[in-house]
């Protein structure tokens, strides 16, 4: 990698190599951008935008725009800043969202973000959507009031376990997650437990069946330690499975 190849992220010098986006570089550096649906491990899709930044006066997201030299990127501005926790703030009243109720909170990704980004209040009207939930597998179990579209789990299945469990059908608000399977069950899937795309998910919305609430508040994956330091739940997650299994 050549000397000379860097820009600049809030004045800082940020070095990247041939083909990184500005999110590769960023991670790489040891800085941080807001995010929720992209994963090193996969293509990236921009699909959540959380990751958006002022770039030479443009707003683009980090996670599929190229780094070029001398580019200049803002990635904490007060206009930077409102704009994702607008974002932020749609996503939680578009689903149902409720902290408390759910075995995520405390190694959710969007809570730790929203917290992040003093995402504190919801702002809009909540849209309290009838969703239902799948509890057709025997080890999985998929909260569809949860998902907020970010295509990991369909992204891991295709990519990774080779499958294609999962699709996102529709458009717009009436976009929504749907199962390959002969009856739209996910039951009746190709899913595995050990399947890549069943741990991407950075949100409650899969979740594997018979445990839940073993962290005790205070010892959760962002309690001690916020999300920029941390990184986000599918990274993770394999070092804490190892950490579990004494490895």
């Amino acid at each position: 990698m050549s000397s000379d190849k860097k820009f600049k992220l809030d004045g800082k010098d940020i070095p990247f190599h041939d083909g990184d986006t500005i999110m590769d570089a960023v991670l790489r550096a040891g800085e941080y951008i807001p995010h929720l649906c992209h994963n090193p491990e996969f293509k990236p899709n921009g699909s959540c935008r959380v990751c958006v930044v002022d770039v030479d006066g443009r707003h683009m997201s980090a996670c599929t725009l190229p780094a070029a030299k001398n580019m200049e990127v803002d990635n904490s501005s007060e206009v930077i800043l409102d704009q994702r926790r607008s974002l932020l703030q749609m996503l939680f009243v578009e689903g149902n969202h409720i902290c408390p109720a759910c075995e995520k909170s405390g190694a959710c990704q969007l809570q730790a973000v929203a917290y992040y980004t003093r995402m504190l209040s919801p702002h809009f009207t909540h849209f309290f959507p009838r969703r239902s939930i799948d509890a057709s597998h025997p080890d999985i179990i998929f909260y569809f009031n949860r998902c907020i579209l970010c295509g990991l789990c369909e992204r891991a299945s295709r990519d990774v376990d080779g499958k294609n469990v999962f699709s996102i059908s529709g458009r717009g608000i009436n976009s929504k997650l749907v199962f390959n399977s002969p009856t739209g069950k996910l039951g009746d899937s190709a899913l595995s437990a050990t399947d890549k795309a069943v741990s991407v998910c950075p949100v409650g919305a899969i979740l594997p069946k018979h445990k839940g609430y073993e962290d005790p508040i205070g010892e959760r994956l962002y309690d001690t330690k916020p999300i920029s330091v941390v990184g986000d739940v599918a990274a993770n997650h394999s070092a804490n499975d190892s950490s579990r299994n004494g490895d």
